[in-house]
């Protein structure tokens, strides 16, 4: 792993745009270089220059950066449309609560925010487009798509418009964001997946396009995944706000088996419907979860 600063330290600024640039010339600049090409999309792939190689296929920007020549194997036939799809229901305020006094302490939302814009740089240095959606059934926020550095910067004002709150929208609320999104291209839809009825589901089948590829991010804290929990605690539901005191030894048999109902069939529903299921720990160091998007992208590109 190379040295990034850690993202929970970043955070305590609560500047996207210091934290997601940051974390993403870091990223760029360091062990990673050799598949920095995209955005975890199209990667160009690279190795070690050998003699009898074209030189017109040396990289000599990274030779300026690296000292060392790579060759590119491949490019990318063209850009590409990069979405990012952001669940803003209740439950996604919901931050790790071992952490939850910390200055700095991540919410789901937050963490979602914080990829989306290094992602979004990433890709606007590539010449990409982005554009995103707040999945809200207040107000929703949507950013057309687009390319160049002004651009990420009203990728990240839309991204700071994004307030956690309310319920997951019915696809109908959205259905012309969603019908302009169907375009050729990557959505990359982050959530917990946490929904009292089947809205997300039924978004999903909007999406659904054999031009579009759809990446469903769920976003998980640690204290979700493991309830380790030692005394009696107050627990609240975020979207319904119903509150339940329990005993997590108690407790904990019947939530993790439910849990893993949950997860189960949250991955059939995606597998039928042809979505790459990812999960995220949200306290994992984000550079952890950048290499390994990279490495599948290149993965799926390979096949």
């Amino acid at each position: 792993m190379n040295n990034l600063l850690d993202v929970k330290a970043l955070s305590r600024s609560k500047d996207l745009p210091f934290v997601a640039k940051t974390l993403a010339q870091g990223f760029l600049h360091g062990s990673h270089a050799s598949v920095q090409r995209g955005v975890g999309i199209e990667f160009s792939q690279y190795r070690a220059y050998e003699p009898g190689d074209e030189l017109a296929k040396v990289d000599w920007k990274l030779f300026g950066r690296t000292d060392k020549y790579f060759v590119r194997e491949a490019e990318r036939e063209s850009d590409t449309n990069l979405w990012f799809a952001i669940d803003s229901s209740a439950s996604m305020a919901h931050v790790n609560q071992a952490y939850k006094n910390e200055v700095g302490a991540l919410s789901k939302l937050y963490f979602a925010k914080i990829l989306s814009a290094t992602m979004g740089y990433i890709a606007q240095q590539q010449g990409d487009n982005v554009g995103c959606l707040a999945l809200s059934s207040v107000q929703p926020v949507f950013l057309p798509l687009m390319s160049g550095y002004k651009h990420w910067q009203r990728l990240l004002l839309s991204l700071n418009k994004i307030k956690a709150g309310e319920h997951f929208p019915h696809y109908q609320h959205v259905y012309a964001q969603l019908q302009t999104m169907r375009s050729s291209g990557i959505v990359f839809l982050f959530s917990d997946f946490y929904q009292t009825h089947d809205e997300i589901y039924q978004l999903i089948k909007q999406l659904n396009h054999k031009d579009l590829e759809v990446i469903a991010v769920q976003l998980e804290a640690n204290d979700e995944v493991e309830f380790d929990f030692d005394d009696v605690v107050r627990f609240q539901d975020l979207e319904s706000q119903d509150e339940y005191l329990l005993s997590p030894k108690v407790a904990k048999k019947s939530y993790m088996e439910n849990r893993g109902l949950f997860n189960q069939q949250l991955q059939v529903f995606l597998q039928k419907n042809g979505l790459t299921h990812w999960r995220i720990n949200i306290d994992l160091p984000i550079d952890e979860i950048l290499h390994q998007f990279i490495q599948e992208r290149q993965r799926v590109i390979m096949k």
